[in-house]
């Protein structure tokens, strides 16, 4: 499991992720309904990034997003 604690973690598992499925940007981009530039500043981590859009990146490559709490 991978802990996703920055913009920089979240851009380089959609970007390894990827490549292992061996799907270039533009096609990643085109399935997922969203920009090549914007593909290409979320993988490098980009901060302002809109959530939307990433989820539906995220959504395209099988990649679920969960959330778990912890006690303090």
């Amino acid at each position: 499991m991978t802990h996703i604690i920055d913009s920089t973690t979240l851009g380089a598992l959609i970007r390894s992720e990827r490549k292992r499925q061996k799907v270039s940007q533009v096609e990643l981009a085109a399935l997922a309904g969203v920009g090549v530039r914007f593909l290409r500043e979320l993988e490098n981590g980009k901060e302002s990034c809109q959530l939307g859009l990433a989820i539906s990146v995220l959504t395209t490559l099988g990649i679920a997003l969960s959330a778990e709490t912890r006690e303090h």
